[in-house]
């Protein structure tokens, strides 16, 4: 019994794999990054072009990666997005405070709250108290909310920069640390336990996400955030950067060029229908995205109008908006991917991974160094290096990249014609002439002009209060960007390598789909490869 060779899993239930893949699509990339998008890229003006990209890119590219297999890129873009753990810890950090009575973000008289505090929940719009002090709105004082205080003070205890480590924050390593133990027993059995945990991780941010709305919505001033949502600013759209920063997070959201779909499709039977399930979920994850903006924006329409002060000066964008506005209505009323790793080193050497608890010793290697490595994230200026990760390894440019590689691969080299007659035999519905066009054209266009544009119209990442980081910072984001992307070329190099033939032969055959070259198992079949390999060589000049 130790050396039998366990069987690839499958889901016990279809709803099992509706409810996982709709917890990996719906989740930071909706609920956090989508409203920071909107509230630094002018609201609704950002709505366009997410809109646009979604139908073009995110939807092609969604079917398309429940239908392939994965590649290291995705490994190692995994690798990278490990650092969004630390959001869940602050998010454990701030579900813990929520059982305090006063909550701390809620008042003026914490040890961290400085003389610029004010409390919103107080008296009306154009005065409010600190303690026993009281400030007037529109006088010009520099104020900032309590909430926001207890964000960068409280709960992150932010450094001047990057360079400035600091000291641990104990409360969040402690909340990392049980994050970790919580995603690892999560998914430590495979889809058998990641099958029953999603009937409550994927409907419980839902119910949590309606409370919020809700009372966001029902908040004095909400409608001012909600009309700075919706109501776009045209000027806005003749920013490049604004669809840079679109087309880079309906990537993100979508969760494309990052191997969870690859990951937990896999997990189906062949007769699964990947077509309609990839619809439906995309129209459930910008849904989402949707919903979550009108949460955040009600929110921050109410404290605009208890400061007295535009809604775009209410707080500064960045990572910690969503942990300023959710709270602020608070006080008024990340497993799929550990799997796409764990998965994918299991699939590479199959024959010494699936064995009895070599899957579960896997995991508590890699969850432990992972948790060793993010302790930084924890310390004064964790939040920077956070930041720095977040702009360059996880998306954006690698992303851009890869999204275009496999368009290229799937449209061109696969056939965007036998990737529809593939999904066709599989599950009785073949895509519709839009697809092919997107796989062939449109989507690969557009990620090459995002590509280029991104070049064109760089922005170097600034802290949230408009600092730069320092030279041996951008160096260091650039390295990890590169680091997902050259791993194509390497592959491809080292493929045509050890390839044998002519230079020539070897594009040709690594070219084609495996299929053509090593399906045929009669003599008259090869003889027929062969024949026509060389027909097919005869038009290119020897390269060698």
């Amino acid at each position: 019994m130790e050396n039998k060779v366990e069987k690839r899993e499958q889901w016990t239930r279809k709803r099992e794999y509706i409810l996982a893949a709709a917890g990996n699509v719906v989740g930071l990339g909706n609920v956090w990054r989508f409203p920071y998008l909107c509230y630094k890229n002018g609201g609704g003006a950002f709505l366009v072009p997410y809109c646009f990209f979604a139908l073009l890119c995110g939807v092609p590219l969604y079917l398309m990666e429940t239908a392939i297999g994965t590649g290291y890129s995705y490994i190692v873009i995994q690798l990278y997005s490990r650092v969004y753990t630390i959001i869940l810890a602050w998010a454990l950090l701030y579900l813990i405070y929520c059982f305090r009575d006063p909550l701390p973000w809620a008042t003026c008289n914490n040890p961290w709250n400085t003389d610029r505090c004010v409390d919103l929940t107080s008296l009306n719009s154009t005065q409010t108290h600190r303690g026993n002090q009281s400030v007037n709105w529109t006088s010009g004082n520099l104020t900032k909310s309590s909430v926001s205080e207890f964000w960068e003070r409280g709960v992150l205890s932010m450094s001047g920069g990057i360079e400035e480590l600091g000291e641990v924050q104990w409360e969040v390593l402690l909340c990392l640390l049980a994050v970790w133990v919580v995603c690892y027993f999560c998914v430590w059995k495979g889809v058998r336990s990641t099958g029953k945990v999603v009937y409550f991780t994927a409907v419980f941010p839902y119910v949590m996400l309606a409370i919020l709305l809700v009372r966001g919505l029902t908040l004095p001033g909400a409608w001012q955030g909600v009309v700075y949502y919706l109501y776009p600013d045209p000027s806005r759209l003749a920013d490049l950067q604004v669809w840079m920063e679109a087309c880079a997070q309906v990537l993100f959201s979508y969760g494309v060029a990052s191997g969870t779909h690859i990951t937990l499709s896999s997990y189906n039977k062949v007769t699964n229908n990947c077509y309609r399930d990839s619809v439906w979920l995309c129209v459930l994850n910008s849904c989402t995205s949707l919903v979550s903006g009108f949460a955040v924006f009600s929110c921050l329409g109410f404290m605009a109008e208890k400061q007295g002060i535009p809604i775009e000066k209410v707080v500064t964008s960045g990572p910690g908006l969503a942990f300023i506005a959710f709270p602020q209505a608070v006080a008024m009323m990340p497993f799929s991917g550990l799997e796409t790793l764990t998965s994918s080193m299991i699939d590479m050497f199959p024959g010494q991974m699936r064995r009895p608890w070599r899957r579960e010793i896997l995991l508590v290697v890699f969850s432990s160094f992972t948790f060793l490595l993010q302790i930084t994230l924890t310390t004064q200026g964790g939040v920077y290096q956070f930041e720095l990760i977040d702009y360059y390894g996880a998306n954006g440019i690698c992303v851009l990249f890869v999204s275009l590689v496999q368009c290229v691969a799937v449209g061109w080299a696969f056939g965007a014609e036998r990737i529809c007659d593939a999904l066709e035999d599989m599950t009785g519905q073949r895509p519709g002439v839009f697809y092919t066009v997107c796989w062939r054209y449109v989507t690969p266009l557009i990620c090459t002009v995002c590509f280029i544009g991104f070049f064109l119209d760089f922005q170097p990442l600034k802290t949230s209060d408009g600092s730069v980081y320092p030279n041996w910072a951008y160096n260091l984001g650039w390295a990890i960007a590169i680091s997902s992307v050259v791993t194509i070329p390497i592959w491809a190099v080292s493929k045509i390598y050890f390839t044998e033939g002519s230079f020539r032969q070897r594009l040709l055959v690594l070219w084609r789909p495996v299929s053509d070259l090593v399906g045929p198992k009669t003599k008259e079949e090869r003889s027929l490869n062969e024949t026509e390999m060389k027909s097919l060589s005869a038009p290119f000049p020897d390269m060698l």
